[in-house]
């Protein structure tokens, strides 16, 4: 008998069938004794609808108000489920993130969760019931709803297991694991079994999306064990994603390839070169709750130096009027921007013990014309910004010069 916490994405409560078949695959488990967990995402397409509402109504909503409308959407699908269950007569009890008082932080739209209150959950579970709860949401300290972004649930899900001390988490898809990289523009892509957690959290960091990136982040820092399975299979294994690679296996150079269509390029030019500088361009870009991807500086013969950086697409416009705001408190002589760009990037912990790897996926590119525009590299990976256009002819290049269409030995 095991404690297991299973996550359904949106796709997988798409509709009334589905969330029967969910009932019936968790049905299963309770019947074999183990005690469940069970964490929803909205049906798919149902946040976009609610985000479109609120826009039909306000060009920018608060986002408190944003939060209180978009977190309905689970709180649809736990009781629905909750219905399906007790009609397979397995007893259920739904819980929204206030609930079970899952404490976030005031950032709505994009909260961080700082504490589960578990004591519900672990009564309901002791008297044999399954506990569905909403993910995607918590509340914050004056009692705020609050939402945790997107693919929030995969995190809420996450950290039930490490507050519950769960021995798995399992987050159910519409994929049946992590692949090397998406089979829809490489359909040669392979299934893998194991990641590690690093290698994992480079690829969601760099626009993965199999899982969303906190959650990663939650199930290493937790050692909550972590597996990705398909909610439309009865069989197989899934990729299940390690603390760290398997010492008695020759590991893989790369493991797969992650790419983000939604990049965008900042340029502040003729900056004085003077200490100090990154940070007055920046400090005001963080402040906003903009995140900053790849930054180079290059220092002119003149005193001057350009300081380019890359954001997501969606925080273009707000970081460009930031950085027009202090243009002329740096001394910038213009500032250009670039909303076209995708970042590709190869990752693997086999990094480590194999040189030559940035210049393979270099030459790769330019024997295909791509010109790369910014690089980032950290001890397991490398990420180049290049023009969106040759996203995918990059990702299928690198894809076989690093041999990832080969099964593995």
């Amino acid at each position: 008998m095991a404690l297991i916490v299973q996550k359904y994405g949106g796709t997988s409560v798409g509709n009334p069938e589905r969330i029967k078949n969910v009932a019936k695959r968790v049905a299963k488990f309770h019947a074999q004794g183990h005690q469940t967990v069970v964490v929803l995402s909205a049906m798919s397409g149902e946040t976009n609808r609610l985000i479109a509402l609120a826009k039909e109504i306000s060009g920018s909503p608060s986002p408190r108000e944003l939060d209180v409308v978009v977190s309905t959407g689970e709180q649809v699908t736990i009781g629905l489920l909750c219905m399906a269950l007790e009609e397979v007569g397995v007893p259920a009890r739904s819980y929204t993130g206030g609930q079970v008082r899952i404490l976030t932080d005031s950032s709505f739209t994009k909260a961080r969760i700082l504490d589960i209150d578990g004591d519900n959950m672990r009564r309901d579970l002791d008297a044999g019931r399954v506990v569905v709860v909403a993910g995607f949401q918590g509340v914050d300290a004056e009692g705020n709803i609050t939402t945790l972004g997107r693919g929030g649930s995969d995190t809420t899900g996450v950290a039930l297991a490490a507050a519950l001390k769960a021995d798995e988490c399992q987050i159910y898809t519409d994929v049946d694991g992590v692949y090397t990289t998406d089979p829809r523009i490489v359909p040669e892509a392979r299934k893998l079994d194991t990641i590690t957690f690093e290698e994992m959290l480079e690829m969601a960091s760099l626009g993965s999306k199999v899982l969303q990136i906190r959650s990663v982040e939650f199930a290493g820092k937790y050692k909550v064990k972590l597996r990705v399975l398909s909610s439309f299979q009865e069989e197989g294994e899934g990729t299940l994603i390690t603390v760290e690679e398997d010492k008695n296996m020759e590991q893989p150079i790369i493991s797969g390839i992650a790419f983000n269509r939604d990049e965008a390029k900042l340029t502040v030019l003729g900056v004085p070169d003077k200490p100090g500088i990154a940070y007055q361009i920046l400090g005001p870009v963080a402040d906003a709750n903009v995140d900053v991807d790849m930054i180079i500086q290059n220092v002119g013969h003149d005193g001057t130096t350009d300081f380019s950086f890359t954001v997501n697409r969606s925080d273009y416009d707000k970081t460009v009027k930031i950085l027009q705001d202090v243009q002329a408190h740096v001394g910038a002589r213009e500032i250009k921007g670039d909303r076209t760009m995708a970042k590709v990037s190869i990752v693997g912990v086999g990094m480590r013990s194999h040189p030559g790897v940035a210049s393979r996926m270099f030459r790769t590119l330019a024997e295909e014309g791509i010109n790369i525009q910014m690089i980032s590299t950290s001890e397991i990976k490398i990420s180049v910004a290049i023009d969106e256009k040759y996203l995918e002819l990059a990702v299928r290049v690198l894809h076989r010069a690093f041999g990832l269409d080969q099964a593995a030995a």
